[in-house]
């Protein structure tokens, strides 16, 4: 035969070869269109199920009945461990409380405990200006932080005042109650201050009802036992049970005593055969036992490294 094909070869199919569809020629890994237009029949069915009313739920039963404990076991154990920060954190939380509650109730205590102290303080600073005003001097108020003997005397204490604050020896020292003695000596930031219950104390001393002079001695006893002598000048004088004791001061009004400070009254008087005098027995009015604030008396403008209690009563 002769015209186009004329000499090509068929390719011989076998009977197995008719009714198969021709081969897709298709990237390697992408799904076959057969196998896509299934699933979105697939799709579609179930579509029309789930919105034909339930055809599906029983389906979904018995898959909850037996996923669903299961479901519930795992959350059992996984809730604890997922919750555990939050119950750390929580934790810290209330023991942060519980440590700043313990804490103020600490400071509340301590305040409960130290409140008849801070009244008791307060009590003698307002002494002291009260001491101020009714004097007409300057006070350097100063606490005392040491009690004991120095040197030859016997009945001294330490005060926390020294040549910074503007204190000097021989300067007067009193309390809210009256006098208390007068500075023997100073360090920067201390002082030593000679008791008037000492036995080598002497101090000049005034009856407030009769204006009669005499001295005071102490007799080196503190406490409710501590006691002074009074020995006046006219021996002829005899002091009445009761009569205030004020200091008589010096001749320069200032030290080592200012005149007009209280010092006890009157609480017997006996006579010495002896020195042909009367004298009187004072009970201080200070307790030289339980002393905590007092005052030093400083010429008024006295330069201090603390407050200073003005003759008017003001602060400096």
């Amino acid at each position: 035969m002769s015209g186009p094909g004329r000499g090509r070869r068929l390719p011989l199919m076998s009977a197995r070869d008719y009714g198969r569809a021709p081969r897709e020629d298709r990237e390697p890994g992408r799904p076959s269109r057969a196998l896509v237009v299934a699933l979105l029949l697939a799709c579609a069915s179930l579509m029309v199920l789930d919105g034909s009313g339930g055809a599906l739920d029983p389906a979904r039963r018995v898959v909850g009945e037996a996923v669903g404990p299961a479901q519930a076991a795992a959350d059992g154990m996984i809730r604890p461990v997922v919750g555990l920060s939050e119950r750390f954190e929580t934790q810290d939380h209330l023991r942060g409380e519980l440590a700043a509650l313990e804490a103020e109730n600490a400071d509340l205590r301590a305040a409960v405990r130290t409140a008849p102290y801070d009244r008791a303080r307060l009590a003698e600073l307002e002494g002291l200006t009260s001491a101020a005003t009714d004097l007409g001097q300057a006070l350097v108020p100063a606490r005392v932080i040491g009690v004991g003997p120095s040197q030859s005397f016997r009945s001294t204490v330490t005060i926390d005042a020294g040549s910074q604050s503007g204190i000097r020896p021989d300067l007067t020292v009193l309390n809210n109650d009256g006098l208390v003695g007068r500075v023997l000596r100073v360090t920067a930031t201390t002082a030593t201050v000679l008791l008037i219950v000492d036995p080598d104390s002497t101090v000049g001393g005034r009856v407030a009802a009769s204006m009669e002079l005499g001295f005071l001695k102490g007799r080196g006893v503190l406490g409710d036992a501590g006691r002074l002598d009074l020995e006046l000048v006219d021996e002829t004088v005899v002091p009445r049970k009761h009569d205030t004791v004020v200091t008589w001061g010096s001749t320069d009004g200032a030290s080592p005593y200012v005149a007009g400070v209280p010092v006890g009254e009157v609480v017997s008087v006996y006579s010495s055969l002896r020195e042909s005098s009367q004298r009187a027995v004072i009970d201080p009015y200070v307790d030289f036992a339980a002393l905590d604030v007092v005052g030093v008396v400083v010429p008024s403008g006295t330069r201090s490294d603390r407050a200073v209690v003005e003759a008017d009563g003001s602060l400096r």
